[in-house]
């Protein structure tokens, strides 16, 4: 792992849990990780509930686009967490994988994608801390 670790969050559509992961991670780590997202199948537009979420805590993920995964992405990266997008995301050997198992926010009303939010944001708290004690992961 390098000084500055790459995360990679992945989901299909890039837009909701995989936005929510990148935007929380960017957020705790305060520049001590390089944080990324894409998708397997990109969305045309982000999650509406899932920004008016990460809005309500004070952060703006407007600025976000969903971006197609690239074997660039996948290849800079030294931990890379997928969510949902079972086999349209690819494998690279020698990188260390989390598969986080979250239901997809897609189409669901904002009280029932907050708890996927806090879920998300539960365990981008808990990779933040290991990648923090360089715990071999």
């Amino acid at each position: 792992m390098t000084d500055t670790p790459v995360v990679l969050f992945l989901c299909t559509h890039n837009a909701g849990r995989s936005l929510a992961a990148r935007v929380l991670l960017d957020h705790y780590a305060n520049g001590s990780v390089d944080v990324r997202s894409a998708g397997s199948e990109p969305a045309d537009q982000l999650n509406p509930s899932v920004v008016a979420i990460l809005q309500e805590r004070g952060l703006d993920p407007t600025a976000e686009r969903p971006k197609l995964l690239t074997a660039q992405d996948g290849l800079a990266a030294d931990v890379i967490v997928t969510m949902g997008c079972g086999d349209t995301c690819p494998v690279y050997p020698g990188k260390h994988y989390l598969d986080w198992d979250l239901p997809d926010p897609a189409g669901r009303p904002i009280e029932a994608v907050r708890p996927i939010v806090e879920d998300i944001d539960q365990r981008v708290q808990a990779l933040l801390a290991e990648l923090t004690n360089r715990v071999e992961l």
